[in-house]
This record gives C-alpha cells, sequence and structure tokens, in this order.
C-alpha cells in the first residue's frame, strides 16, 4: 500500500488556544506547536491549565521525530512540559522560544530533552519531512512560518503572523522566500484565522510608540502603569524606551515578566541601561511622576500583579488617585468581564485607566484581511485549511479563500479531532481520533469529569459537612452533630434542626445495619432533601462519620 500524507488536528481548530497539529508520513511523525488554553472560572473550577489529550500519539513513540515550534506564546509552547514527560524528542524553535521552553523545563524539573535553536531559513530533515523556519512578524520576537516539504508536496503552515513593515526589531516577514515557496507550487496552506473579520491591514507595532510617548505626555504628573502580555517583547522595549525618554525609572512586575525580560535580554531581543531599572520592591521610594510599573495582568487573571493591586492585595503598590493604568493590550475573547472588573476597581481606586477603547497602546499581531490575500496569493496553494480560530473565523476564511478563486472542494474545516489524507487528488477526511482535553490542576492531569462538576456545585451552590459521630456519649448516648456550612445562608435555629433530625435518626437505629459507605449515603440523602425543602437550593452535602 502507497504511503499517504495525513495530518491530525489535537488541539487550535474550533477555538483559539492549545495548538498542536500532526504530520505523519509513513514511518515518520512530526508535530507543529504543542500548545494550552486557560480555564474558565465558571466551567473549569480549580483547574490551572488545559492541554490537548494526545494520547492517540502514545503507541506511535518510535515515530514521532521531532516537534516544530512556531513562536513562544503559551498556546504554542505550554504543554511542552507535559507532553515531554511523556515524548523524548528534539524541539525546534527560535532562539526566544527555546529560552522561554527551557525555563518551563527547569521548573518541572524535567531534564535530558533537546532544544535546538534554529535560524532562519534552516533546514531540518526529521525521517521523510523537511522543515523550514521562514521568518514572520507576530506580537513577539521570533515567529516563524514553518514549511514542510513531504513526499506528496509542500505544506505550508504560517503560524500566527502579520505583515508587518516597519517592526521594531527591523525584521520583517520574509515575503521573497515565501513567493520562492510559492513558485515551487504549494499543495496545502494552513493560515492563521484570528482576524480573518477585520478588512485591511493590521496596525504596525511602531504606532504604539507614538500613542504611548501621548499618553505618557498626557500623564506628566502621575506614576505611571503600563500592563501588557509578558511574551510582547517588542512591547516592553517600546514601553521601556517610552519611560526614559520621560525620565522614569522602570520596575517590572510579575514572575513570568521578570522571566521573560531575562531571557530577552540574555539573547539580545531586549535592550536597556541597568540604571534605568530598580527593584519593585523600591518604587516607593521614587517620586510618582518618575516611575513607570510594566505589569502583568491585561486579561484580568485573578492572581496577576494588576489584579491584585485593584483588590488592595499587593503591598508594593497601592492604587490611588495619583495613578495612570494603561491596558496595553487587547481581550482575549472570554476574558472580558474578567478585565472590565478590573478597571472598574481601579477606577474606583481613583486612578485613570487607559485601554483599547480610548487610545492606540495597542496593536494586533494577527494578519487582517489583506494581509491574509497576499500570503495566499504569493503562495497559490492547491488546497487550503484554515486554522487558529474559532469556527464563525474558519468559515469567514472559507469564505475569503473562495473569494480568491480557490473552489469550495479544495477547502476543509477542520475540528478537534478530524484525521485527514491529503495530496494532489484531494482532501479526505479518514474519519476522527481519539481527542479532547486534559485539565490541569498543578502538575496533575484531572481525568475525572465529576471532579469538575463538584467543583462547579460547590462554586454555585456551597456546601455543607456534617460531622456525626456513632460514639456513645451523653444521657441517651448520642453525640450532637457538627453542622458546618460554607456558601450557603443558613442561621443557627436551622443548623439545630438539621442536627435533631440527625440524632433522631440514630436513636431510631437507621444506620445500625449499615456499613460506612451506605450510613454517608443515607445521611447525605436525608440532608438533601431537608435542604432542598427549606431553601430551594442543593448544596454538595458531605457526611463525616465517626466510630
Amino acid at each position: 500500500m502507497a504511503k499517504q500524507l495525513r495530518i491530525a488536528f489535537l488541539g487550535g481548530v474550533g477555538e483559539i488556544g492549545k495548538n498542536m497539529t500532526v504530520f505523519e508520513y509513513g514511518e515518520d511523525i512530526i508535530m507543529v506547536d504543542c500548545g494550552l488554553s486557560f480555564p474558565s472560572m465558571d466551567e473549569t473550577p480549580g483547574v490551572d491549565f488545559i492541554i490537548p489529550d494526545y494520547s492517540y500519539l502514545m503507541d506511535k513513540k518510535d515515530k514521532m521525530r521531532a516537534i516544530f515550534i512556531t513562536h513562544g506564546h503559551e498556546d504554542h509552547i505550554g504543554a511542552l512540559p507535559y507532553f515531554l514527560k511523556d515524548f523524548n524528542v528534539p524541539v525546534y524553535a527560535s532562539n526566544l522560544a527555546i529560552g522561554l521552553i527551557s525555563h518551563k523545563l527547569q521548573e518541572a524539573k524535567l531534564k535530558d530533552r533537546k532544544l535546538i535553536s534554529i535560524e532562519g531559513n534552516q533546514v531540518i530533515e526529521a525521517g521523510k519531512f523537511k522543515v523550514e523556519f521562514v521568518k514572520v512578524t507576530h506580537s513577539t520576537a521570533g515567529s516563524n512560518a514553518i514549511c514542510i516539504t513531504t513526499p506528496k508536496g509542500i505544506v505550508f503552515v504560517t503560524g500566527d503572523f502579520k505583515i508587518d513593515h516597519t517592526p521594531i526589531d527591523h525584521k520583517c516577514t520574509d515575503l521573497a522566500r515565501i513567493a520562492e515557496i510559492g513558485s515551487r507550487g504549494v499543495l496545502l496552506l494552513m493560515q492563521d484565522s484570528t482576524n480573518v473579520e477585520r478588512a485591511g491591514y493590521s496596525m504596525s507595532e511602531s504606532n504604539v510608540a507614538k500613542a504611548l510617548d501621548h499618553q505618557f505626555e498626557l500623564n506628566l504628573d502621575k506614576r505611571i502603569i503600563v500592563a501588557t502580555f509578558a511574551s510582547n517583547v517588542h512591547r516592553v522595549q517600546q514601553i521601556i524606551d517610552c519611560a526614559v525618554k520621560h525620565n522614569r525609572k522602570v520596575a517590572f512586575s510579575g514572575r513570568s515578566l521578570l522571566n521573560v525580560v531575562a531571557i530577552a535580554r540574555t539573547i539580545g531581543e531586549l535592550n536597556y541601561i541597568d540604571d534605568n531599572i530598580i527593584d519593585l520592591s523600591e518604587v516607593n521610594k521614587i517620586p510618582f511622576d518618575r516611575i513607570c510599573i510594566i505589569s502583568t495582568g491585561t486579561q484580568g487573571e485573578p492572581f496577576s500583579a494588576l489584579t491584585r493591586m485593584s483588590n488592595d492585595d499587593f503591598k508594593k503598590v497601592v492604587i490611588s488617585e495619583l495613578d495612570c493604568v494603561m491596558f496595553s493590550s487587547s481581550p482575549i475573547p472570554g476574558n472580558e468581564k474578567m478585565i472590565y472588573t478590573v478597571i472598574n476597581k481601579l477606577s474606583q481606586k481613583g486612578a485613570s485607566v487607559v485601554y483599547k477603547a480610548l487610545s492606540e497602546i495597542h496593536v494586533s499581531g494577527h494578519a487582517c484581511q489583506e494581509e491574509l490575500k497576499l500570503m495566499f496569493r504569493l503562495l497559490n496553494p492547491l488546497y487550503f485549511i484554515p486554522v487558529h480560530g474559532e469556527f464563525r473565523h474558519l468559515k469567514a476564511h472559507k469564505e475569503l479563500a473562495m473569494s480568491l478563486g480557490m473552489s469550495e472542494d479544495h477547502i476543509f474545516l477542520p475540528q478537534i479531532g478530524n484525521y485527514v489524507e491529503v495530496d494532489k487528488s484531494g482532501i479526505k477526511q479518514l474519519g476522527n481520533i481519539k481527542s479532547g482535553i486534559m485539565l490541569l490542576d498543578g502538575s496533575i492531569a484531572v481525568e475525572d469529569e465529576m471532579l469538575i462538576i463538584d467543583r462547579k456545585k460547590l462554586s454555585e451552590d456551597g456546601f455543607i459537612i456534617a460531622i456525626i459521630s456513632t460514639n456513645i456519649s451523653g444521657d441517651d448516648g448520642i453525640i450532637q452533630p457538627i453542622i458546618i456550612v460554607r456558601g450557603i445562608n443558613i442561621n443557627d435555629k436551622f443548623k439545630e434542626e438539621l442536627s435533631q433530625d440527625i440524632m433522631e435518626e440514630l436513636r431510631n437505629g437507621s444506620i445500625d445495619d449499615c456499613d460506612i459507605n451506605s450510613a454517608k449515603r443515607f445521611f447525605r440523602k436525608t440532608i438533601a432533601k431537608k435542604l432542598f425543602q427549606k431553601l430551594k437550593r442543593r448544596p454538595m452535602v458531605i457526611p463525616i462519620i465517626l466510630d
């Protein structure tokens, strides 16, 4: 049987996050990106991260040749500390991405993994695949598209990109090389869909400097706090440069920001003079109009530095009317509520707050329609699969490709778990593979769906613990139960009624012939029934029975 090029989508389609795409040819498998997504407090309480379910690959370890990383954002590298515990394969990425990955593996105490920095247009052979990194611009340094030459043809994966002709590091998207690849004939294009609904072109990162400078001028008498993504090294550079221009010292707030700054400076992606930087613990010794704090927390993350400031839970920085807080970012879909909660709290404390709706202090790192069209025309692919977007983005990208003359039957809209075969005769779906998500609580995968259901129930309805003793004590031989309540409003009188009902059941011998588990079930049902009759709510009931 002839060997075929097959692609499995384990993440990053029908969603923005946890990118992971598998390419197979014969006995060789490579993977592009290995990312995570962040949980929703409403849907996955108590979960730290969500990564793709990669169990499909577990019995194919001997075929895994390499992992190729487009850039160092969490949705493209965040799952590596977990994946590399199961797969000891080389990882290829840019200098900055390798620095970030290396730090993650150190934190995970994962040693002896092969991390390899690549240079522009370097070609790596991995089994039957030849993989070339092609420079693109994005909102982090060291971003690349991945050009995969296979026995069936060229597959071009754009990764996250935009076409910025005036980037901060002067390293533009390599349109000349992309055109050369297109002239060879491209079998399949897989392209970033994030901003497909936006007409025109994305703004250049260099435009941000002008907007930042304007805001610094408007707030000469205030302390300035700028929140941005830790991984956006070029944005951090612009904030530092602007602060220095306005004679302000700079302090960094947030562990992830400190890590990225240290790594980026080591490899030359970030430049500043030590005299212009102070430790966060020193900010209150500097006049307010001579300090700029760069902070994490652009998405309203509950434990981020900025959120803690808004909650008066950050001793080193107390927010007041003497502060101007700038959000140099845009909301990730789903985070709007958390972000505006932080903005409201900062405003209530008297701070002036500047965000994208009020100033162009942020630009997107993703291509808009005209940039997507240009990439498409340069590569002129035979087939097209839109990726990196929710379903509405993928569908809109399909329509954009059709407007450029591509036939509808040459376009495939992927979903997680799809397994397709691609050659010059077409794209054929072979079915679906085992896929889904793994929920991570710390470093432990939470596989029990009931655990998440229980946590949601706790967050919505609260819980009640009844500590019940079956020991003989007191005048009637029964010790009064201890009732502990959290998250529900019941008075002492009702708790006393509940306690008396439990004691009555004990006196009646309701659990005399029960084992411990049966007794727990009996009291769980008894207590839950009384709670519902009284409160019309179903909090979690946890009976603890002491012999």
